[in-house]
């Protein structure tokens, strides 16, 4: 008898064990917050969420503080990025990281540029390089490091050229930071019951190459996507170069992650969560005239939803 109560005690001790510890995991994978948010809201406490993407054109004048000569949100990116200090992601989905490499090669030209007709090649379109290497007066005109090396030993000339050419391939055939004018931005709206107050709850921010630069195709290019959290936390730790320049008052510049913060950036939305996962250019049949209406009409409905819930 003592041995059957000392059995059931110790399978029910186990049973308890096992429960707090599934019950535990369980609380740590579905703790009802969003781990990609800075100032997550319990989903408990959420009465409407809505995603959407808004595309921010960095080259709008509202937009050129954060795109201020030698201070563009992009190179502080794209160096954390060659630094190591910042993850890149192959989407917004945040859940596969991008190589370093894959990274780069986003970056980089493509070598098939537009070709030239016969007339342009006869007046002498694209033969600059070639007439600049070879014009029969040692190199080029003044004073120029290449001609002066060219006085020394024949092999030497060649090996430093060489060199030379290795070590600049790796950034003369980038795009420059200038170059990547769009940045997606991937957010939730958010109306917390509990705070009885809307929030806009950034998760992802993606660099695309506009289709300017692509004439042949004439389509953009998605480089990298980045948490939200993690640009915030680089922009916090490079504070000279992480800078929204004010225009009009040279005392009140901000960092990045506070002009993020108050929202001083205008971007308008492109999709929002639909079934179909369709941008609002595919819903109007390509035409970008009622697209931008139906954007504004969706942010203009979002206004009036939190309008009618303070009403109530």
């Amino acid at each position: 008898m003592m041995q059957i109560k000392r059995f059931i005690t110790h399978s029910l001790g186990a049973s308890m064990v096992a429960l707090c510890v599934s019950s535990s995991l369980f609380a740590q994978e579905s703790d009802g917050y969003n781990a990609n948010s800075i100032r997550p809201i319990h989903e408990s406490d959420q009465l409407y969420k809505t995603r959407v993407w808004r595309r921010m054109d960095l080259e709008e004048k509202q937009n050129k503080p954060f795109f201020s000569t030698n201070r563009e949100i992009t190179q502080v990116m794209i160096n954390a990025v060659m630094n190591g200090t910042l993850y890149p992601y192959t989407s917004d989905s945040l859940n596969e990281r991008m190589s370093k490499e894959q990274f780069i090669e986003n970056l980089t030209i493509p070598a098939d540029g537009p070709a030239l007709s016969e007339d342009e090649i006869a007046m002498g379109f694209g033969q600059q390089e070639e007439a600049q290497e070879d014009d029969g007066w040692g190199g080029g005109w003044g004073d120029d490091s290449s001609s002066s090396s060219g006085q020394g030993a024949e092999g030497t000339a060649v090996e430093s050229s060489a060199s030379t050419s290795e070590a600049s391939a790796s950034t003369n055939n980038l795009f420059y930071a200038t170059d990547v004018t769009i940045l997606e931005i991937m957010e939730d709206i958010i109306f917390d019951k509990s705070r009885g107050r809307q929030y806009y709850d950034i998760q992802s921010v993606t660099m695309i190459l506009p289709p300017e630069m692509f004439p042949l195709t004439g389509l953009q290019k998605p480089v990298a996507t980045f948490k939200y959290m993690d640009l915030m936390r680089v922009f916090e730790e490079n504070p000279e170069i992480a800078v929204w320049v004010n225009p009009y008052n040279d005392a009140k510049h901000l960092n990045l992650k506070h002009a993020f913060d108050l929202r001083l950036f205008n971007a308008h939305i492109v999709k929002y969560s639909n079934p179909e996962d369709e941008y609002i250019i595919d819903k109007t049949g390509g035409d970008r005239r009622s697209a931008l209406m139906e954007s504004l009409n969706y942010e203009y409905n979002l206004l009036e939803r939190e309008h009618e819930l303070w009403e109530y």
